[in-house]
């Protein structure tokens, strides 16, 4: 899910020429400084983080509705929303597809959640690599060695999506996006081995 996040945000940087779609730091960033610059790159940078936060309701919202097993409704979600993105890059819609690029990238954010708290963050690297450093230091005073390894591959496999992305994109225009609905498509069936059935977990509150 972490390629995907990145070979999805990779596909859309180059869409929208220099903005993100998995990446609401990064636009938080652009949005500051557009209020400067022109308010056509502070609008752009406000939509996306718009439609990133209206996906993060909309898987939020699944979870509660498909309360026992969420999982794979969103992936069915994000492999349509990643297939609609395609057909309209591919017919002259940037602007939209980006912002339903970032809608998906919203929603996916809720697939690993436990509790009401997100478990794994799949579009963003930054608490990843903080966790890193920890676990080198750990591993340096021989307190718990390889702590850092999970984080590790997890920011390798954004970062391995991102590359991939690019290169499809630079073949294949925004066709690429169709390759990443068909892979989340397959994921879809496959989580209903991996996540277990809601009945199954401790009673918890679910506020996500």
């Amino acid at each position: 899910m972490a390629a995907v996040a990145g070979y999805v945000d990779a596909v859309g940087f180059l869409i929208t020429g220099g903005y993100f779609v998995s990446f609401m730091s990064g636009n938080s960033t652009r949005l500051g400084v557009g209020l400067l610059r022109g308010m056509d790159e502070a609008l752009l940078a406000a939509s996306l983080i718009t439609s990133f936060i209206a996906g993060v309701v909309l898987g939020a919202s699944l979870r509660r509705i498909r309360r026992r097993r969420p999982e794979p409704s969103i992936l069915t979600l994000l492999a349509g929303l990643l297939a609609l993105c395609g057909y309209l890059a591919t017919h002259g819609l940037e602007l939209p597809a980006a912002l339903l690029l970032a809608l998906a990238m919203g929603a996916e954010n809720t697939i690993f959640a436990e509790g009401g708290e997100v478990r794994l963050g799949l579009t963003y690297m930054t608490g990843a690599l903080v966790k890193i450093g920890k676990g080198i230091a750990s591993t340096l005073f021989r307190e718990e060695p390889y702590l850092w390894a999970p984080h590790l591959l997890l920011w390798l496999g954004l970062v391995a999506g991102g590359a991939l992305g690019a290169a499809l994109y630079n073949q294949l225009g925004a066709t690429a996006l169709w390759f990443a609905a068909g892979a989340v498509a397959l994921m879809a069936p496959a989580s209903l081995t991996i996540f277990p059935r809601r009945e199954d977990q401790p009673s918890q509150p679910e506020n996500f």
